[in-house]
């Protein structure tokens, strides 16, 4: 079995409309999040997970990492079923959310990485020497003493990857792990996950909006869209059919909505 398998997943949420003019009770609606999903990631693989908000990315990413529960399908991670052997399961991944981070505000980072440490039970030795090369290849030899509040948006962004990477997970979440960042910090933020994914063997899977960072990073993309998988295959191989001639290049693409639609022009959605 590969090493992620996902097999007819589905996940829905109960939302509250906005409430009518006159009414008393906000109706309820059904919005189904993951519709009969199903994909296979082999161990080592850098997949890229893309497509337009709302498209149900990050629930698959929660319940891959085992913060939700679906209603349907069957998932496991490396032969573990993430929400039932949640605290084996969360010892073998790291989670990077873009606008969330799992360090302490106004400790410095080198605090927040013992804790870290110590939560995960990482031994001393093995400790050190992943610190050293994780900052290393980071480059945050300067900034282990500084609070994270004092850091810019490129360098906390560097920072939470280490933390996740300490204790050398097998797979790594990237969820917009690049949002709001300026080009020198995204190439310096790509350069590492291929050095993170090449010499280490790190599955790593990327949801993101940012075209360039598929295009430097991932040979395989897979395309969300409504709850439904739409495409598993080659970046190349899909901008080639579903690519307009009114579309710019592939590496000056900004976002994969207008992709996206045309996708959805050809399947009828």
């Amino acid at each position: 079995m590969s090493y992620i398998f996902v097999d007819h997943l589905c996940k829905s949420f109960v939302v509250r409309k906005k409430r009518e003019k006159g009414a008393l009770l906000r109706e309820k609606e059904t919005v189904h999040a993951l519709k009969d999903v199903s994909f296979e990631i082999e161990k080592g693989e850098l997949v890229g997970y893309i497509g337009p908000n709302g498209a149900g990315k990050s629930t698959t990413v929660k319940i891959l990492s085992g913060i939700l529960v679906p209603e349907s399908g069957t998932v496991t991670v490396g032969g573990r079923v993430p929400w039932e052997n949640r605290k084996e399961h969360v010892s073998h991944i790291g989670v990077v959310f873009g606008q969330r981070t799992q360090l302490w505000w106004d400790v410095p980072l080198l605090d927040s990485y013992s804790l870290l440490k110590d939560i995960y039970r990482v031994p001393e030795a093995d400790y050190q020497k992943r610190l050293k090369e994780l900052t290393e290849a980071l480059q945050l030899g300067d900034l282990l003493r500084t609070p994270l509040r004092l850091l810019s948006l490129g360098q906390r962004m560097r920072a939470e990857l280490c933390g996740s990477l300490l204790h050398s997970p097998e797979l790594l979440f990237l969820d917009e792990p690049t949002i709001g960042l300026d080009a020198v910090s995204k190439l310096a933020l790509r350069d590492f996950l291929h050095w993170e994914n090449k010499e280490k063997g790190t599955t790593i899977l990327l949801t993101t909006h940012d075209m360039e960072d598929i295009a430097a990073l991932c040979s395989r993309v897979m395309v969300i869209g409504h709850g439904s998988k739409l495409y598993d295959g080659g970046l190349q191989e899909m901008l080639s059919k579903y690519d307009t001639k009114r579309t710019v290049q592939v590496e000056e693409h900004q976002n994969i909505d207008h992709v996206i639609a045309a996708m959805y022009k050809d399947l009828g959605l």
